[in-house]
């Protein structure tokens, strides 16, 4: 559900830059992100009783600590990176800075959740983080690199609310 509210921040930035003053481009981003949202939210009903059950185990308790540790340790990178990159006059890198450090992220997560699709989302973030200022026509400014972060975001919230939970054991 996360990735559903995060990859729709993205692609609201991009519909921002990319179709100003479109409000139709926004309500788009904002169903798209409601949608998405809605599936997996419904997954998540379907299967609370078993996220319950799980308890408060120490190793649990151990994830979560982990878990806030690296959140707070992702936002406190981006916000001294991004301060830096400003006062060094170089802006219009911020973008792929945070998308590189959100994608490096997920990387420990995916060990302390024991979740491999984990590394597949943190790995398409970094490359596409490190790739579109090469490639698109306005460099690291381009808005389709956000656009690219919230398709990746979605498919990822799309991908973990289809998978076979019995399957994964």
């Amino acid at each position: 559900m996360f990735f559903a509210i995060f990859g729709g921040v993205w692609i609201g930035i991009w519909s921002f830059f990319a179709i100003p003053g479109s409000i139709i481009s926004l309500a788009a981003v904002a169903l798209g992100t409601i949608g998405v949202f809605a599936f997996a939210f419904r997954r998540y009903r379907r299967y609370r009783s078993a996220l319950e059950a799980r308890g408060d185990s120490p190793s649990r308790r151990r994830a979560d600590r982990l878990f806030n540790i690296v959140n707070a340790g992702q936002w406190v990178v981006i916000v001294v990176g991004a301060n830096v990159l400003a006062n060094i006059r170089m802006a219009e890198w911020i973008i792929p800075f945070a998308m590189l450090v959100i994608g490096l992220h997920f990387l420990p997560l995916a060990r302390i959740f024991a979740n491999p699709p984990h590394y597949l989302t943190g790995g398409a973030l970094i490359l596409l983080s490190i790739a579109y200022p090469l490639l698109l026509p306005d460099g690291p400014g381009d808005p389709a690199g956000c656009l690219g972060a919230g398709l990746i975001l979605w498919a990822s919230a799309l991908s973990a609310a289809t998978a076979n939970p019995r399957a994964q054991r």
